[in-house]
This record gives structure tokens, C-alpha cells and sequence, in this order.
């Protein structure tokens, strides 16, 4: 419902290759750490978002997209659900070209508001698992 085929391939393959991934931080025991990698492994330019702003997989950390000084293409989004919807906003507010909210991270409202605002947007799915079923 929140992830058809056709959104899924074009957020991976058309979107861009700048992914904000907003909580990833050094901890190599959280998802979002193991799924920044994934996205590397495919290409992507993973950008850290964590209020620590750490250095994570080679790349510099801000400690939110505000701060970013650069184009990003999508936001990944491993926050809790209460807090996406703002994230989503923060996304559309960057320019960011879509918004990927990770498994378990559900929020319609913000789906919508996202979609209305003319971004590409998945929820309840993981781009790591997505990423090698395109072949």
C-alpha cells in the first residue's frame, strides 16, 4: 500500500545517489548502520543524520539535514514513528527528490503530506532488502 513496485525501483534507480540517513551514528548494532552500508555497497553517497553528528562509514555526520550544505536526493528515515512525520517535513524543506521510511515507521499523515508535495515516498519497507531484489 505504501510501497508499490514501480515507487520502490524509481527511488532506487532514478532519485539519486545522495541518501541522507537520518539516525544512523557509529553504533554498529543498529539497523541503520548496517543498512548505510548496504546503500554504499550499491552506490550511494550515505550522508549521517544524528544529533551526535559522527563520522560513520567514511562519511561526515550532521546533526540534522538543515545543516547539510549540499544536495540531498533521498531521506532514509530510522526514527521512531511519532517523530517521522517532522523528518518528512524537514525532507520536502531541503528539496530532497523522495523519502524512504524504514520498516516499522508509519505515519500516513506525513505519507500524504509528502506525496502532496510532489515527493516519490515508501513506508514500512527497508531499501537494504529492496536494493538487491532489482537484479
Amino acid at each position: 500500500m505504501y510501497a508499490d513496485a514501480e515507487t520502490i525501483r524509481k527511488i532506487l534507480t532514478g532519485s539519486g545517489d545522495t541518501w541522507a540517513v537520518v539516525g544512523l551514528s557509529g553504533n554498529e548494532s543498529r539497523a541503520a548502520y548496517g543498512v548505510a552500508r548496504v546503500l554504499q555497497r550499491f552506490g550511494k553517497r550515505v550522508v549521517p543524520v544524528h544529533p551526535k553528528a559522527e563520522t560513520v562509514h567514511g562519511e561526515r555526520g550532521y546533526a540534522s539535514l538543515d545543516e547539510i550544505p549540499f544536495p540531498v536526493d533521498v531521506v532514509d528515515v530510522f526514527v521512531n514513528s511519532r517523530l517521522a512525520g517532522a523528518v518528512a517535513d524537514e525532507a520536502v524543506a531541503k528539496g530532497a527528490k523522495a523519502v524512504w521510511f524504514q520498516l516499522g515507521v508509519i505515519d500516513e499523515e506525513a505519507y500524504g503530506r509528502t506525496r502532496d508535495a510532489g515527493l516519490e515516498m515508501v513506508m514500512d519497507r527497508c531499501p537494504a532488502i529492496e536494493i538487491p531484489r532489482l537484479g
